[in-house]
């Protein structure tokens, strides 16, 4: 394709397109995810849906990367960047089969679901649970005698199996058992992600763990009448079998989930809750290990020295910003100034501190100081570090895109009917959630640079003699 000069506002504008109608408009399938949708699609290894996407933001989970909606359609389609931008300008419209997803690379068959062959018996696995993991011998057997739980022939692995509503195995994935060498978690192919290894009991409670191991872990902390209540390993941190689990046991309404507590625990349990209520589930908690897991936990138990909880360094800096966000009395002929000095200035904190405040003046009447905490709180409870994923540059872009869209709207709309006040108050305070989470990314990122320079310098002392 011959090179076009766009121009930086086509530039903008193709990469703040909403992806979600843009691609059901392609024909592309997509799912309701929370705040979120999935992108479902096929090839020859089977359905995906680790593309997560949020306007014009995705995230591919599987891979770890994601942007705005051009390098989508550049990652996606396969597109180069002119074809891109006019595809998302609506210039163009190239026919799907002529772009097909990276992933479709291989013409195989789904492969057959096939229990891997069982060992005569389970030495291994128990001598691995038990000496290692601490896992309860009776909660062991408890599983092994349903066939659920058992050792695999040719590589003496753990295999953990999920069944059907009919006790058919749909589902299994292999733990290594080995003491020493690398360890490994695979799911068997031709596995149904909508079932996984669980136990059902009779009471509306349904525990949700992100391993077979932490699910177990969690029963030998808590054996008292464990039987009578509902627990599910989701193998990562995907809803597919606990969506299913809910729509099979009707009885269930009560969900408590127990993900890690590291960062992709977090964003797990934010993810499945938002999930969870759009579906009209209500009675959601979350259970939260000391350690980083249950079975550190049970380490711990057991007088072995267990990893800590991770925290969310993202999230802890999202809120430490917002925490420092003070109010002052706008001026409404100046609001323009402000935003554009700080911005250009590149200072995000001020920037969120002059938007917030302006959204506060258009709609909170007599009561600005009140109305700007209440929006402070609105902006701390509204937030999902699992879809503030992508680049520096990504979220620089979202907030000149925002800024653009203040500014445009403080000039031309003077004299405002109270939906326009509203309107105008939500986009500043679109605006102050924009320069928090680059004030946030600016954070990280200072973060990580002083990190890696107190390792170098500790790698100097050492190379010099003086470690």
């Amino acid at each position: 394709m011959p090179y076009i000069p766009f121009t930086e506002e086509q530039k903008i504008a193709a990469n703040s397109v909403d992806l979600a109608d843009f691609l059901r408009l392609r024909g592309e399938k997509l799912e309701s995810a929370g705040r979120e949708h999935k992108l479902v699609y096929y090839d020859g290894s089977g359905k995906h849906d680790s593309i997560t996407i949020n306007g014009s933001r995705w995230f591919d989970h599987k891979n770890q990367v994601g942007g705005g909606a051009v390098r989508f359609m550049r990652y996606f389609y396969g597109m180069d960047f002119q074809t891109a931008v006019q595809e998302l300008l609506g210039r163009t419209v190239t026919p799907l089969y002529h772009s097909p997803p990276k992933a479709a690379v291989r013409e195989e068959k789904p492969k057959e679901f096939k229990l891997p062959e069982a060992n005569e018996n389970m030495h291994r696995v128990f001598a691995y649970l038990i000496k290692q993991r601490f896992i309860a011998p009776d909660i062991i057997s408890y599983f092994a005698k349903r066939h659920t739980l058992y050792e695999d022939k040719e590589h003496h692995n753990a295999v953990f199996v999920g069944i059907d509503e009919s006790g058919a195995p749909r589902q299994a994935s292999k733990r290594s058992t080995n003491s020493f060498g690398k360890t490994f978690r695979i799911t068997c192919g031709g596995s149904d992600t909508r079932y996984s290894f669980a136990h059902f009991g009779e009471s509306e409670k349904l525990f949700a763990f992100e391993a077979p191991i932490d699910m177990l872990s969690y029963l030998t902390l808590n054996p008292e009448n464990w039987q009578q209540h509902s627990y599910i390993a989701m193998n990562g941190v995907y809803e597919n079998a606990v969506i299913t689990a809910l729509e099979t046991h009707k009885h269930i309404s009560e969900i408590i989930i127990c993900t890690d507590n590291d960062e992709g625990g977090i964003d797990a349990a934010e993810r499945l809750t938002d999930i969870l209520k759009e579906k009209g589930y209500t009675n959601i908690s979350r259970k939260l290990p000391e350690f980083k897991d249950w079975n550190e936990c049970l380490k711990a138990e057991n007088g072995v020295e267990a990893l800590a909880a991770v925290p969310h360094r993202r999230k802890e800096i999202y809120y430490e910003t917002l925490s420092e966000l003070r109010y002052f009395r706008c001026s409404p002929d100046r609001i323009i100034d402000r935003l554009s000095k700080t911005l250009r200035n590149g200072q995000y904190r001020y920037l969120a501190e002059y938007a917030l405040a302006a959204s506060a003046f258009f709609i909170g009447g007599k009561n600005e100081n009140a109305m700007f905490d209440r929006l402070k709180s609105k902006l701390f409870n509204e937030y999902r570090a699992y879809s503030d994923k992508g680049k520096t540059t990504s979220k620089q872009d979202d907030l000149k895109n925002a800024y653009k869209a203040v500014t445009r709207d403080l000039r031309y709309n003077q004299s405002r009917t109270k939906e326009e006040i509203i309107q105008t108050s939500k986009l500043l305070f679109q605006l102050a959630d924009c320069a928090v989470r680059c004030e946030t990314e600016q954070e990280m990122s200072a973060s990580v640079i002083s990190q890696e320079e107190a390792q170098e310098e500790i790698s100097e002392a050492i190379s010099f003699g003086f470690g």
